[in-house]
């Protein structure tokens, strides 16, 4: 068994960032090569949420880049400190770690990223996050079941996967399973065929944390709804925590049975919305550190305006520009964020006019950046394309005034509703006016 020389980590990085950006995060630089033995290099990491991340992404990667550095045919293996101090060495099996912590499905993965402190609280979702720390630190007592619904890619699942990750930490002998509803579906119906019903819910049934995600896939699922109901009703009487994630309240998931629309909604259930502007520039600036990814802050403005509906996409938008500027061998700019954002967006088939077409509009007429578009300047060189946006927004989309107001830099109505009743009256009287606003339709409606 030989030592490895820190230089050889150091050109594995360098090697990782320079040919799989996408997989690379900061804590990288954590990771340690600690020796070779039989034609293969050990890394240690920190965390076994870690581990399992390298395992099923990062192999082939690790692989290429170790023997890119070392110019010989060596296999790569990941292990923890804990693995690292067994005596004697224990064997490695991939997915596992020295120590019982969590019970994945064979399709769920905890990521790395998906903790506390990259989730960027705003407005929109602060009572859920508040919940969820509860929930982590205190399971079975703060807030039981914990029931988190909202849109495609806001967040939930990031929930989801932060409470087991500080559960896991605070109190490391805690039994958690972390599942989707199709899977919990699927095993339950392989159990009834091998007629092994008896170990199913003892398994399930046992558990401190039972985390399930989308559990609105239950809709018109009789005999699923049926154990799920048992056992839910096992955990809950018992003390132990459940916490479930839907794209709909309880009482708005069809053909749901009566009974557990009921539990789902005994305990706390927190909504997550779309984020504001503000919030959505945070989640940008996160998501781009989490890459060590440097970005102006005018990119950061411009992604967030012009991508409002998931969170997944603002990642994609990450990912596309860290690609071209390393294609093009290019700094990071508003241009080269204009070429990808833009690009993105085309490829999406909506047709429908939008705010961010309203507000880019509005800020290239009156040669304005987002960001002072957005901010919270009062200067009448702002505060009037600000209203007319919110005047055209309110006139040309469906958008409530709350919404709206989120668009425009996390405003609320009555701000909102003042902007359109002024320019509503100022349009009468003042010709100019009047010609901007028509000049700034014709060019936001034209075929």
């Amino acid at each position: 068994m030989a030592a490895v020389d820190s230089s050889v980590m150091r050109s594995v990085l360098e090697h990782l960032w320079e040919h799989s950006p996408s997989i690379c995060r900061h804590w990288f630089r954590d990771i340690e090569a600690v020796d070779v033995d039989a034609g293969t290099i050990r890394f240690v990491v920190r965390e076994s949420v870690q581990l399992r991340y390298l395992q099923r992404s990062c192999t082939e990667p690790f692989t290429e880049a170790t023997q890119s550095a070392t110019g010989r045919l060596l296999g790569v293996e990941f292990i923890t400190q804990d693995d690292l101090a067994a005596d004697p060495p224990q064997e490695i099996v991939s997915g596992s770690t020295s120590r019982a912590e969590i019970d994945l499905d064979g399709e769920m993965i905890l990521s790395p990223d998906y903790t506390f402190e990259s989730f960027v609280v705003g407005p929109d979702n602060r009572l859920a996050h508040a919940a969820s720390m509860a929930v982590a630190q205190q399971p079975g007592r703060a807030y039981n079941p914990f029931f988190v619904h909202g849109g495609v890619g806001l967040g939930k699942t990031h929930l989801l996967q932060a409470i087991c990750q500080l559960a896991m930490q605070h109190r490391p002998d805690t039994r958690i399973y972390y599942t989707s509803c199709n899977a919990f579906m699927n095993e339950f119906l392989e159990s009834v065929q091998r007629g092994e019903m008896h170990q199913f819910r003892h398994r399930f049934r046992n558990y401190d944390l039972l985390v399930v995600d989308d559990i609105h896939d239950l809709s018109n699922r009789g005999p699923s709804q049926e154990e799920f109901f048992h056992t839910f009703n096992a955990l809950y009487q018992a003390g132990r925590q459940v916490v479930l994630s839907s794209d709909a309240p309880p009482s708005e998931i069809p053909d749901l049975e009566e009974r557990l629309t009921s539990r789902f909604g005994c305990g706390l259930v927190a909504n997550i919305e779309r984020p504001c502007y503000e919030t959505r520039v945070a989640i940008v600036k996160s998501k781009a550190a989490l890459r060590s990814l440097v970005i102006p802050e005018d990119v950061a403005g411009y992604i967030a305006a012009r991508i409002d509906t998931n969170i997944r996409e603002i990642e994609g938008a990450l990912t596309k520009i860290q690609t071209l500027a390393m294609l093009d061998g290019s700094a990071i700019d508003l241009s080269l964020a204009k070429r990808s954002v833009g690009e993105q967006l085309k490829t999406s088939g909506s047709t429908q006019l939008t705010i961010q077409d309203i507000l880019d509009t509005v800020s290239g007429y009156y040669g304005l950046k987002l960001t002072e578009l957005l901010s919270k300047r009062r200067h009448k060189s702002v505060s009037l394309p600000r209203q007319i946006g919110m005047y055209l927004a309110r006139k040309h989309t469906r958008f409530s005034l709350g919404e709206i107001g989120g668009y425009f830099g996390g405003r609320d109505h009555t701000t909102v509703m003042h902007a359109v009743k002024s320019i509503d009256g100022r349009r009468v009287g003042d010709n100019r006016l009047d010609q901007d606003i028509v000049q700034l339709e014709s060019v936001l409606l034209e075929d």
